[in-house]
Order: structure tokens, then C-alpha cells, then sequence
């Protein structure tokens, strides 16, 4: 049961995570398109952050 457990978790955290990589990804294109650089900046490291985390969501529950 305990495995279930560790894969149930691996993968909602790294839906998470995508989920904030795709969010912060959508706020870049959007800003960037109405030249707020700054926010383009913000939603580019949160896409980063997000993908970064998803990755390591993955091996660590594995």
C-alpha cells in the first residue's frame, strides 16, 4: 500500500507543478505581449521554478 501512496503522490505533485509551469509560462505571453518586461521576468521564473520542481517531484517519489 505503501507504493500506492508514493505514486499517487509523485504524480499529483508533479500535475502541480506542470500546472504551475503552464501558468507562469501564460503569464510570460501575455506579458511580454503588452511589454511588461518585469512581469514577463516574474512569469518566466515561475515557469522555471514550476518545471524545476515537477522534475524533482518525480524523482523523489519514485
Amino acid at each position: 500500500m505503501d507504493t500506492a501512496d508514493a505514486s499517487d503522490r509523485r504524480l499529483g505533485f508533479s500535475l502541480l507543478f506542470v500546472i504551475v509551469a503552464f501558468v507562469g509560462a501564460a503569464v510570460m505571453l501575455v506579458a511580454s505581449m503588452t511589454d511588461q518586461l518585469a512581469l514577463s521576468g516574474w512569469g518566466f521564473a515561475a515557469a522555471m521554478l514550476g518545471g524545476a520542481l515537477a522534475i524533482a517531484a518525480l524523482q523523489l517519489y519514485e
